[in-house]
Formats: structure tokens, C-alpha cells, sequence
């Protein structure tokens, strides 16, 4: 922890630092200043410190005149034998304000209120924004389990080209190998477990993944005719009440 001291009175500075010594012994007074000229500098040129001892009368001006040439970003404890500037003192980073000659308990409950105030450990709740960043996104679903004949597949939804219903029941047809496999879930259930973003159900037939559409034609009422690949002999036209939605979607609006 390191401590600034800013003190003309080299009697004063002297007795300052023994009692830090004495009563905090981790403390590093890395530098001890006797002006408003020479703190301006130093301050200017260096990394704040912890924490400022801050004599009020300095040889060359009060120093409050510091606070017009650089801004102090570290709390302060000011040092006087005068006790007219408290109210001056607290509107400029004050912890404390301590009268001259400074005693020994003065000083100890100033830096026991500096550990609290300055020094209290800040929780780390990044864990938990991240939990409800996490809480707050849609949970979709990422992979499918199927029973096929008298085995198990797991399919990607990544690799699902689009899903449909033929004789009432509801398939998955896959990209990578262009093969259908019947599954459980009936098409409305489907809409709100997959990503929206990937997925669009283009009419009571068909839920689509955008990287399965390979080409797209106007059709009649405003709607649009979609070629997917994988190929399908069905119909594959968007509905008259999903086209205006569905041309939102393709350029990654909200629909």
C-alpha cells in the first residue's frame, strides 16, 4: 500500500511517519513533498497512490491549490494545525481530517476508516451476471436423439435441413447425408424448442433452416416459393400469413 506525504514542517513529516510505522506497518511512504509546485509535478507524472497525508498550510500556498492544476484521483487524509477548512477539506476526496500535533488513536481510526471506506473488498459477481445473462437467453435445442428401427441416432439440429409432417408424422432431414428419420415431437412443439434465428416454419408443413433454402422464387399473393436442398417432392411455399414475417427473418430481423 503505498502513502504520499506532502508536509513542509520536517518535524511534522518525521513524527507522521513513525506513527505509520507503528500502527501500519504494511504501508510504503513512497515519497514526502513540501509544496504545492513540487506535488503538482509529481502528481502529474505519477501513478496515484493509495492514499495522501495532506498538510493544509504549505510553504508556498494552501494546498488546495493543488486541486486546481491536477486532478487527484486517491482519498486523502488532511493534516492542520487549524481546524476552519473541515468542511473545504471533505468536498476534495477527505477520509479524514486530523489536528496537529496528530495523536497516535487519531490516526489509527482515520486508516480504520480509510479500510473501510476505500479498502473494503469488492464481491466478485461476475459469476453471477454471467448466470443471468445465461438465464435470460432462449434455451434451444442443440441435438436430437432418435430411435431408428433397433438403433439410437443423435442428430445436430446444426445439420437438420428442415423438418415436416407426411401421413401425420412429423420427419428430420439431414444435410450432411440427406436421409429422413421420423422423431417425436409434432411441428408446434418443434417452433419453440429450435433457434429461431436458424429456423423458420414456412407453413403447416414445413420448419426450414436458412442454410437448407438454396433458392427462392415470387408466387402468387405475395408469397414466395422456397427450393430447398436437400431436394423435397412437397410443396414448399410460404404461407400469405408468414411472407411478410418470413422475408424479416431471412435478413435477420425480428419477425
Amino acid at each position: 500500500m503505498n502513502v504520499l506525504i506532502i508536509e513542509d514542517e520536517n518535524a511534522a513529516a518525521r513524527r507522521l511517519e513513525k506513527l505509520l510505522k507503528e500502527i501500519a506497518p504494511e504501508m510504503t511512504i513512497i515519497q514526502q513533498l513540501d509544496s504545492i509546485e513540487a506535488s503538482v509535478l509529481w502528481l502529474a507524472q505519477n501513478p496515484p497512490p493509495d492514499l495522501i497525508f495532506l498538510d493544509i498550510h504549505l510553504a508556498d500556498g494552501s494546498s488546495f491549490d493543488i486541486f486546481d492544476h491536477v486532478q487527484v484521483q486517491c482519498p486523502i487524509i488532511f493534516t492542520t494545525a487549524y481546524d476552519e477548512y473541515a468542511l473545504q477539506a471533505f468536498k476534495v476526496n477527505a477520509v479524514d481530517y486530523l489536528l496537529k500535533p496528530i495523536k497516535s488513536g487519531e490516526l489509527a481510526r482515520a486508516l480504520e476508516k480509510y479500510q473501510k471506506v476505500f479498502k473494503t473488498e469488492k464481491q466478485d459477481y461476475s459469476a453471477l451476471l454471467e448466470s443471468l445473462r445465461q438465464e435470460g437467453k432462449p434455451k434451444y435445442l442443440e441435438r436430437m436423439l432418435i430411435r431408428f428401427g433397433q438403433s439410437l441416432k443423435l442428430v445436430d439440429l446444426n445439420d437438420a435441413a428442415y423438418f415436416y409432417t407426411k401421413d401425420k408424422i412429423t420427419f428430420v432431414l439431414t444435410r450432411s447425408e440427406g436421409k429422413r428419420y421420423p422423431i417425436d415431437h409434432p411441428l408446434d412443439k418443434l417452433e419453440s424448442l429450435l433457434d429461431s434465428r436458424k429456423f423458420f416454419r414456412i407453413n403447416r408443413q414445413f420448419i426450414v433452416n436458412v442454410e437448407a433454402i438454396s433458392e427462392m422464387f415470387p408466387y402468387s399473393k405475395s408469397r414466395v416459393k422456397v427450393q430447398l436442398n436437400p431436394p423435397t417432392d412437397l410443396e414448399t411455399i410460404v404461407s400469405t400469413e408468414r411472407s411478410a414475417d418470413f422475408k424479416k427473418w431471412l435478413v435477420g430481423e425480428t419477425p
